[in-house]
């Protein structure tokens, strides 16, 4: 079984190798919280490395309903593909060797780049994501897991805990807080809001009362007009930052 939509950013190619390739599990990260497995889709000659979580791997939260990680994971994508970020690689949900579960690339970093000191810079790639993050309340953007590559371009990853319906963003990102959004942002914002619930449906990955929250954020978002600032009542950084 594949739950699979249309977006923009990714190739064809990829697409159908991701939900049409074998998928074979040969490690595993063991500093995740949730199974992840490092793994490979094959399709003839074809291949490609990738991140496998399966859902009967995820660990109950207190917050989150159980067992929709994977879901928050593809919705992220979704969003990201769908206003063209190219933030969270390709990503899909698909059936694996342990089960339904989500399957995304794999991104090779830059190791000459110093995180601890990449996350605090005034970069527009790092704005994109701290907006990007705001929109689908990210709980837990960690240095690690910005994914710059050597070309330049930069990704994310750990979209497990998102669109929660109450304020719970939480993120090494704040260094825009309260600055004006550009023209390029509210117009992307516009863009999102007019799609909710039509062009961009999610209702397969999120409550109806999750999707309302998504909408409501991106409707404050344009009226403040402003970067957001950290929500008083919740910790403003997730711990470890890292």
């Amino acid at each position: 079984m594949v739950t699979y939509v249309q977006g923009q950013m990714a190739t064809d190619a990829n697409r159908n190798l991701f939900v049409n390739g074998g998928l074979i599990v040969t490690g595993r990260l063991i500093d995740a919280s949730n199974a992840t497995l490092y793994a490979k889709v094959t399709l003839g000659s074809e291949e490609s490395a990738c991140i496998y979580k399966p859902v009967a791997g995820e660990r109950p939260l207190w917050d989150f309903p159980d067992g929709t990680l994977a879901d928050r994971e593809y919705a992220a994508f979704l969003v990201s593909d769908f206003l063209e970020l190219d933030i969270v690689p390709l990503t899909i949900l698909r059936d694996g060797p342990y089960g339904i579960g989500m399957v995304q690339e794999w991104i090779d970093i830059d190791d000459s780049v110093d995180l601890a000191e990449f996350f605090s810079k005034d970069l527009d790639s790092l704005r994109a994501m701290a907006l990007f993050d705001a929109i689908i309340n990210n709980t837990d953007r960690k240095i690690g897991h910005l994914l710059p590559t050597e070309g330049g371009k930069l990704f994310g990853c750990d979209h497990g805990v998102t669109f929660h319906h109450e304020d719970k963003l939480r993120t090494v990102l704040w260094q825009w807080a309260g600055q004006a959004l550009n023209q390029k942002e509210i117009e992307l914002l516009v863009k999102l809001k007019a799609a909710i619930g039509t062009a961009l449906n999610l209702n397969a990955h999120l409550t109806d009362m999750e999707i309302e929250a998504l909408r409501k954020r991106v409707e404050i978002l344009l009226q403040h007009g402003t970067m957001p600032h950290p929500n008083p009542d919740w910790p403003a950084i997730p711990w470890p930052a890292f």
